[in-house]
């Protein structure tokens, strides 16, 4: 008698030694990872984020070495641990890797063992803030047209790099100098204050603009631009200009708010503007503001 497999039992012998590895009940990584982005997706989280915890949860996955299933407290300290241990993470960056295991486990998996888990707090840092005459110099020195203009709206609007690639020229009111931002942070919609001059310039040169865009900055084939081509010109021209703070994107959007401040707007209207839900957020420019500061004599020079 023939005792050699058939084809479909030779099948069905794998599919047992799967089935060994992953009992009854229990998803692989693979899966559980495509169900977390699933839930991200659902819960409006950004692609930027929902890339970092995806990034994450991988991470801590080859570090488990066991089905996610399995995960204890003390798996989810170790790998904290672990991190910080490296020393090759902030704990800015720790938070992140807290918040998105936290999601994971309480919202896809509906096990909540990270709750009682305790990191150290991120560090309460100033952001840096250009003064006027450094803006002047960023400006001057980012090549003119296109780039030019991009970074005069980010100082000009306060908006973050990812509004400022996402918008439309269906979005600028020329008339009432203001522009709709679609989408923000939160998924929030608000309006902003734009330019006059800006204004004047950007219309000229989406005029002049050989392909049409729905974007106001765009590619050459038309496409929009991509955050990071925003960070590097941001970079150049800083450089280019001897400035030499750390300068992106995002200290131009600090130095909107702080200069703003300076020149005595209340600050529930720049809460506003920078699409802040919280005033507590907008507040921490006042401690960047040496206006009033320095109007404070030295008791030094009282004596």
């Amino acid at each position: 008698m023939d005792y050699t497999a058939t084809p479909s039992e030779g099948i069905n012998e794998k599919e047992s030694e799967k089935n060994k590895k992953t009992p009854e009940g229990e998803l692989g990584n693979e899966a559980w990872g495509k169900k977390l982005r699933q839930e991200l997706i659902v819960s409006g989280y950004s692609l930027r984020t929902i890339k970092m915890y995806l990034c994450y949860f991988n991470e801590f996955s080859r570090f488990l070495k066991k089905p996610i299933e399995q995960t204890e407290r003390d798996d989810l300290v170790g790998f904290l641990a672990e991190k910080k241990e490296k020393g090759d993470v902030s704990n800015a960056t720790l938070a992140l890797v807290h918040a998105a295991l936290q999601f994971f486990f309480h919202k896809v998996m509906r096990k909540k063992i990270v709750d009682d888990i305790k990191i150290a707090k991120k560090a309460k840092k100033l952001p840096v803030v250009l003064s006027q005459r450094e803006v002047k110099d960023l400006i001057k020195a980012a090549p003119a047209k296109r780039d030019r203009l991009m970074v005069e709206f980010l100082y000009s609007s306060g908006c973050r790099v990812s509004e400022c690639v996402k918008l439309k020229t269906e979005n600028l009111n020329f008339k009432e100098r203001i522009a709709s931002i679609r989408g923000g942070k939160g998924n929030k919609d608000r309006i902003i204050i734009l330019s006059k001059e800006w204004l004047k310039h950007i219309n000229k040169y989406l005029k002049k603009k050989k392909i049409k865009s729905p974007f106001v900055f765009s590619k050459k084939n038309g496409k929009p631009l991509s955050s990071d081509t925003v960070q590097r010109v941001v970079k150049k021209a800083a450089k280019k200009a001897g400035i030499e703070k750390k300068v992106t994107p995002h200290t131009l959007r600090h130095s909107y708010a702080t200069h703003l401040l300076e020149a005595g707007e209340n600050i529930r209207k720049i809460q506003e503007l920078l699409g802040h839900s919280d005033l507590s957020t907008t507040q921490i420019y006042t401690r960047v503001s040496t206006t009033e500061l320095k109007k404070v004599k030295s008791p030094l020079d009282q004596l």
